[in-house]
């Protein structure tokens, strides 16, 4: 299963950015979806998550309170809502999903190829 993030881009201190990540294929069922983002020389961090089945969203101290994560009915897309954004949060933001692809009849890890976001301060 193929994952595309798209939305990011280059932003002031303050302002706001809405991620997508779409997943591809037909028969899939998803389990969870998560956001990571990795600074420039840090490891790959857990921003936030959200699984099938739940309203639940589960978000990083970081980010709480800023950022709001949300899916479409199908659980398909993915959404990063970033509000409030500072300098530190400049990153790569990556996309993952586990589920089950019926194609196939696997399950699968996937992950995005990742989109730049730059805060200015």
């Amino acid at each position: 299963v193929r994952l595309v993030e798209s939305g990011g881009g280059l932003v002031q201190a303050g302002g706001s950015l809405r991620l997508s990540c779409a997943a591809s294929g037909s028969r899939i069922t998803m389990g969870t979806m998560a956001w990571y983002r990795q600074r420039p020389g840090e490891q790959r961090e857990w921003v936030a998550s959200a699984q099938s089945g739940s309203t639940r969203r589960n978000y990083a101290e970081s980010v709480q309170g800023r950022f709001t994560v949300s899916t479409d009915n199908a659980m398909n897309t993915m959404y990063l809502q970033m509000d409030s954004l500072q300098p530190e949060d400049t990153a790569v933001y990556f996309c993952t999903a586990v589920g089950v692809d019926h194609t196939t009849t696997r399950t699968f890890d996937s992950w995005g190829q990742g989109t730049q976001v730059t805060v200015s301060s």
